[in-house]
């Protein structure tokens, strides 16, 4: 073997070495299924628009039509094209002109979804990780692309004096 032969070989183990050490820093995509309205064109401007950052946490890529993740491990998921809530005992509450339903059944894992807008977006987070208030805010520049239906109401607005 001549040493340019060997010097080649050396050159392609290194670069070959080096691919692999960057890809196996690089986080991987994560995972998600689409909604059942992942098709709906209103979610078009919501995903285009969704941060780079969300509760100071990167985003990931996903394998699913309009969804989003942040986080390593992922500890924001969020899905466009969910189904519309209707009426709910659940609490609902307001972030930067966005009504969201709160749903802390799985603490410490919380589902927020977004009330009188289609299509409705559903954002999925763990609360050790992160603030739901501060995720809900860095996400409103996207979600408010879909303007507002109803708002959210309470028993103090149906039933008066």
């Amino acid at each position: 073997m001549t040493s340019r032969t060997r010097t080649s070989r050396l050159i392609v183990g290194a670069i070959l070495g080096a691919s692999t050490l960057a890809l196996a820093g690089c986080a991987g995509i994560v995972p998600m299924q689409p909604a059942a309205d992942a098709n709906n064109p209103g979610c078009a401007p919501v995903i285009v628009r969704l941060p780079d950052r969300v509760a100071d946490q990167k985003k990931r890529e996903t394998n699913a039509q309009s969804t989003g993740a942040w986080g390593e491990p992922a500890t924001i998921l969020l899905h466009c094209g969910v189904a519309v809530p209707g009426p709910t005992t659940l609490p609902c509450v307001e972030i930067n002109g966005i009504d969201w339903i709160e749903d802390d059944a799985e603490k410490p894992n919380y589902r927020y979804t977004t009330f009188g807008r289609v299509p409705a977006v559903e954002v999925v987070l763990n609360s050790d990780k992160v603030s739901g208030t501060t995720t809900l805010v860095d996400l409103a520049g996207a979600v408010e692309k879909n303007a507002a239906t109803a708002k959210c109401t309470d028993l103090s607005d149906v039933f008066t004096n």
